[in-house]
């Protein structure tokens, strides 16, 4: 098998997913890169590999708050065959943004997620009806206040800024001032119902109602159309714009391909790659707003093959993908609240998004502090010559001759992180430091240790910031 196809499904992995084994990456090269591109777009066809019932009996709060702490969240990430179910859930919960700082309802919290793994790779017209009936954003963005007499115009002011166009295309905006006020008496009515005391059986989801006593029944004029909408026909007419087609595209390619600027500027700042960007908004149109269908057509894309190491890892990924790489935290154990709280010392918070804007990303995610934090964590992780991942990349290096040399050692644990790239310089400094010992022997105890130390310079680097 070839190196190339091992290096292109290291970067298909760390992009709809959270990183991968080398065993893996090879398992899934072998059987075509195509095929593992379907394989990735169709969780339904395969089980998750969880036992989620073995969990439980270690983190008994999880079936107390309905499997929805933050550590259940990252440790399904960690965990599930179906990584791209999973990073799918990570884009739109940076995207359809709610946090548990306002909602404080894991359980309700829990619901949205659910649905966003439902969702999430379907029918874009679909999610944003769920969405808006989700009881987590109703509350969020206060659409339970908003009544036919005196609306709250927050929730329909995000749908359009947001969730679905954007404030601007091109130089020109997406709608008016009007237009989020008619869009808002759309969607009075859409509550939710009163919750539920947590005792004596524990809590349960908030539900979604819908009062039509509550809801506005005049005419409205929304985007150019005119009629008594409710918000299921707010959402044809979003569903409908070029706009809306832009939006998402720019979104699935700032999140897999490579990162672009920030969404606030994206009415006057043209897309990084405007080709890419127009294949996905015809992809849209042409399969009825199919997120999947996009996802194939981007995935199968010379711009995302030629797209590596374009992105900077975001915490939750670096977290992850460390994890994943070492092979811990594959059964359950005490001390997980550790890792959520990594993330979280790092900028990104599982629930708790800074705003309803979400996650500014790229170059944002890396200053002074949060820089040391990812460092040490991934360096102190591959330099345990303990965890069954990092055994694996010392045992495979040892099988290669009974030495290596300073370059077989850079090259081979280069390749076995998922064939990352370093400048020549980089790459240089790192050979220096391997002659220092001169020849390897592979059998003999301080091995191990050689490699260990040889993967934590790899993970200091600038390049390992990137996917």
């Amino acid at each position: 098998m070839a190196d190339n196809d091992i290096a292109l499904m290291a970067h298909l992995m760390r992009r709809a997913g959270f990183g991968a084994q080398y065993e893996e990456l090879e398992a899934r090269a072998a059987r075509g890169y195509e095929t593992a591109v379907e394989e990735l777009l169709h969780p339904e066809d395969h089980s998750n590999g969880m036992d989620l019932d073995l969990a439980e009996r270690c983190f008994i709060e999880w079936n107390h708050f309905i499997r929805c702490v933050p550590e259940y969240i990252a440790w399904r990430m960690i965990n599930s065959r179906n990584q791209l179910e999973e990073k799918m859930v990570l884009f739109w919960h940076g995207i359809l943004c709610t946090a548990d700082s306002k909602t404080q309802s894991y359980v309700t919290s829990q619901a949205e997620l659910d649905m966003l793994r439902r969702r999430g790779m379907g029918n874009f017209r679909d999610l944003l009806l769920e969405i808006s009936r989700d009881p987590a954003m109703v509350y969020f963005l206060d659409n339970c206040l908003s009544h036919k007499d005196a609306i709250n115009e927050n929730y329909g002011r995000e749908l359009l800024e947001l969730f679905s166009m954007g404030v601007g295309m091109d130089g020109e905006f997406n709608y008016t001032e009007d237009d989020v006020k008619e869009c808002a008496r759309a969607f009075t009515g859409w509550t939710i119902a009163n919750g539920i005391p947590g005792q004596p059986y524990g809590r349960y989801s908030a539900q979604f109602v819908y009062n039509p006593e509550d809801h506005d029944e005049g005419e409205k004029t929304f985007l150019g159309h005119t009629g008594n909408f409710n918000g299921e026909d707010i959402i044809d007419i979003i569903c409908q714009q070029p706009a809306t087609a832009r939006f998402i595209s720019r979104h699935l390619y700032s999140f897999f391909v490579a990162d672009e600027a920030q969404v606030p500027s994206w009415m006057n700042t043209p897309p990084r790659d405007p080709d890419t960007i127009k294949l996905l908004e015809e992809e849209y149109f042409r399969s009825g707003y199919d997120i999947r269908s996009m996802l194939r057509v981007l995935f199968n894309s010379d711009a995302f093959k030629d797209a590596r190491f374009s992105r900077i890892k975001g915490p939750i990924e670096t977290v992850i993908g460390t994890l994943r790489l070492v092979g811990d935290w594959n059964t359950p154990k005490p001390g997980f609240e550790s890792i959520f709280d990594e993330m979280k010392h790092m900028g990104q918070e599982i629930l708790n998004p800074p705003s309803v804007e979400g996650w500014h990303t790229g170059k944002e995610w890396i200053d002074g502090g949060t820089l040391v934090r990812r460092i040490n964590f991934i360096a102190d992780y591959v330099g345990d010559v303990s965890y069954p991942g990092i055994q694996d990349i010392v045992q495979k290096l040892a099988a290669e001759g009974p030495t290596i040399s300073p370059e077989g050692l850079v090259e081979g644990c280069l390749r076995l992180l998922g064939h990352y790239e370093l400048a020549d310089e980089t790459h240089q400094m790192l050979v220096e430091h391997a002659r220092k010992s001169g020849e390897l022997p592979t059998n003999t105890r301080e091995f191990p240790d050689q490699v260990g130390n040889m993967l934590q310079m790899i993970v200091a680097t600038k390049e390992y910031l990137y996917a």
